[in-house]
Order: structure tokens, then C-alpha cells, then sequence
């Protein structure tokens, strides 16, 4: 009985064993399949570059978002003097040739933004923090350079939409419109959220001043647009406007004020008079800057929501916004919301006007032409 027992217990504890080496083969199968697929789609995200015409329809996205978002400063001479400042910095970056838009966006907000394609957008309130054109130039300059440089659509290359730009990479016939719009939201929360790594922003600023430096302007203008910036926001304790979550502005100010001297960049042109003329207003104090209302979420992509659609939401996005990829930000549009409420992040959080239709302004080369014999 007892030797009977041993052979069907041996029996039993065979039996058992064999399911369970299945299941362990299957897991492991399964794991391995997945690690396949993964190289599969980073080989093909890897080799994958956008078109010309995918980086334009992006930026066109990204545009229309912040026009939405902030409005459009309705005003022709203003838009048309910075168009200019603008077209000779960038005629004299790595793309001329680009269809440059320079868009002032309605807002006391200090703050500005590139878009791929070449488009280009500056707030009404950073406007009036500068001072002189040679300031603006170091501004346009860098904006110009996230361009030139490609750094958002890299950005993208490698954030959480790269299971969707790997999938349909190598198929032929470019991304689909349901992908390019999922990219450009995306493109939308880091620029509005100021993604860029402190690489990317410490070469804009070095380009920048270059530029500025190469058509006349002196290359001090960006240190000093920075110098206004890092004045406007002391006593912060929440990253606010422009360069908000970038590198130590104290640093990027060495670095630009170094960069000058090694490399001898000697332009002086500032050219204030000029600017006076056509930008004659001021930026409000941080402290009277009028934020979007408190618990209007969805900004991120642009749109706002009712407050009963906030309140369903409420429960579901407190870890932050979520991303069109279902990857989440470091900040949600609510969470920023409260934060201009409370007197921090209120040039980031700016209320903007209600008219997003652009500005359309023509430059002409012989009004580029002119223009440039007054950088003197």
C-alpha cells in the first residue's frame, strides 16, 4: 500500500509539474515577444524623421492652440515691427528660407513660444517688459533656434508618443491626421509647460545671441532679457513665464556674458528709440496680472471646459494632466490655475484675449533693407 501510495503521489506531483513549466514558458514567451515588439518600434522610431511638412502641420496645430488659448493682439503696426526684428534674425539663422510667422499673442503674461515649422509667438506683456530692440532680437533669436534646431519634434521622437510615430514609421505615405493632431497636443503641454531640456535652452541662448550679434544688435540684449526676467520674479517659489522651469537664470546669464567675451561678439546696436516707437506700452506688475479662472482645466490642448466637466474630472487627472499619449505632465492646467490664484505662475497662467485670428502683415525685401540700416 505504502509503495501504491509513493508511485501515485510521484504520479500526481508529475502531472503538476508540467502545467507549471507550460505557464513559465508561456510567460516567458510572452515577455520575450513584447521585448521584440519594443525593439521593433524604437528601431523604427530611431530611424525615423519628420517631414518638412509634418514639422509645418505641427507647428500650424501648435499655433492655432496658443492662439486659443491667449488670443491674438489685434494690432497690424506692432505685429508688423516685430515681423521685421524677426525676419532679419531669422534670414540670418540655419533656415532663411523658412516661412517665418511672428505672432503677438494677447496677453499681460510675460512669456513667448516657438513652434516647428517657424512659427514663432511673443506675448503683448514680455513686449512690454523690454526696453530696446536689441532685447527683443536676443528673444526672437533663441525662439528662432528651438526652430532651426529642431528641438520639439526630437522631443516628441522620444517622449510617450514614440509607440505611435514608431508604429506607423517606415509605412510609407507619412503619419496619419489622427497621429499628427496627438503630436501636436503633445508638442502643446511641453511647449506651454516649457519642456525643453537645460541643453536645449543653454543652446538657444548661445545661438541667440549669435544671431543677434551677426545682423547688428549688441549681444547683450538677452542677458539683459534675462536679468528683466530673473528681476521680475524674485520672491517666486513656483516656477513662473518665460524660462520658468529652465536652468538657474543667473547661470544662463553668466554663460551668455561669457560666451560674448570668448568669442567677441562686439555689435552695440540696441536700437531703443526705435523701439520706443512702436512698442509704448509697459508688462503689468506679476501682481496685477489677471489669471484664467480658478479650476478651468483642459488648457493644455487648448480648449476649456464647463465646470461640471471640471468637477467629473477632477477625480481622475490629480497626478497631473494627462498627456494625448496617456503619459501625464508635471503640471496640470487646475494645478496651475491655482497657483495664479495664489500669486505664483501668474505670467504662465495670464488670461489672453478672445480673438485668435492672426494678423496677417507682408515684409518686402526692400523694407528689410531699410530696416536693417537703422540697426546702428
Amino acid at each position: 500500500m505504502k509503495a501504491a501510495a509513493l508511485v501515485l503521489s510521484a504520479a500526481f506531483l508529475a502531472a503538476a509539474a508540467a502545467p507549471a513549466h507550460a505557464q513559465i514558458g508561456g510567460a516567458l514567451g510572452k515577455i520575450k515577444k513584447g521585448a521584440d515588439k519594443a525593439a521593433e518600434v524604437k528601431q523604427k522610431t530611431d530611424e525615423f524623421t519628420f517631414s518638412a511638412e509634418e514639422e509645418r502641420q505641427i507647428g500650424e496645430q501648435v499655433s492655432a492652440k496658443l492662439r486659443q488659448r491667449f488670443g491674438v493682439y489685434q494690432n497690424q503696426e506692432v505685429t508688423k515691427y516685430v515681423a521685421l526684428v524677426g525676419t532679419v534674425i531669422a534670414q540670418a539663422s540655419a533656415k532663411p528660407a523658412l516661412d517665418w510667422k511672428f505672432i503677438v499673442l494677447d496677453s499681460d503674461g510675460v512669456n513667448a513660444y516657438a513652434a516647428p515649422g517657424g512659427f514663432i509667438h511673443i506675448t503683448r506683456g514680455l513686449l512690454g517688459m523690454l526696453k530696446d530692440e536689441s532685447e527683443l532680437a536676443g528673444v526672437l533669436g533663441h525662439e528662432i533656434t528651438h526652430v532651426t534646431e529642431r528641438h520639439t519634434v526630437d522631443d516628441l521622437r522620444t517622449s510617450t508618443a514614440i509607440g505611435e510615430v514608431g508604429n506607423q514609421a517606415g509605412k510609407g505615405g507619412g503619419l496619419s491626421r489622427e497621429v499628427l493632431a496627438k503630436l501636436s497636443t503633445k508638442a502643446f503641454e511641453d511647449i506651454f509647460n516649457g519642456q525643453f531640456s537645460q541643453a536645449k535652452e543653454s543652446s538657444s541662448d548661445e545661438v541667440g545671441a549669435r544671431l543677434a550679434n551677426k545682423v547688428g544688435y549688441s549681444p547683450h540684449g538677452l542677458a539683459a532679457a534675462l536679468q528683466k526676467i530673473l528681476d521680475r520674479n524674485t520672491g517666486q517659489q513656483q516656477p513662473n513665464g518665460w524660462f520658468s522651469s529652465h536652468p538657474a537664470l543667473k547661470d544662463r546669464i553668466s554663460k551668455v556674458e561669457k560666451q560674448i567675451k570668448s568669442e567677441k561678439l562686439t555689435s552695440t546696436a540696441t536700437v531703443a528709440a526705435r523701439y520706443k516707437q512702436h512698442i509704448t506700452f509697459d508688462a503689468k506688475p506679476l501682481s496685477e496680472i489677471t489669471t484664467v479662472d480658478a479650476g478651468a482645466s483642459g488648457l493644455a490642448s487648448g480648449e476649456k471646459k464647463k465646470d461640471d466637466e471640471v468637477k467629473k474630472d477632477d477625480g481622475k487627472k490629480k497626478g497631473g494632466l494627462t498627456s494625448a499619449f496617456g503619459g501625464k505632465q508635471q503640471a496640470s492646467a487646475q494645478q496651475s490655475t491655482s497657483a495664479g490664484a495664489r500669486g505664483l505662475g501668474n505670467d504662465r497662467d495670464a488670461k489672453g484675449g478672445g480673438n485668435p485670428a492672426i494678423v496677417a502683415v507682408k515684409v518686402s525685401p526692400e523694407e528689410i533693407t531699410a530696416f536693417k540700416k537703422g540697426i546702428a
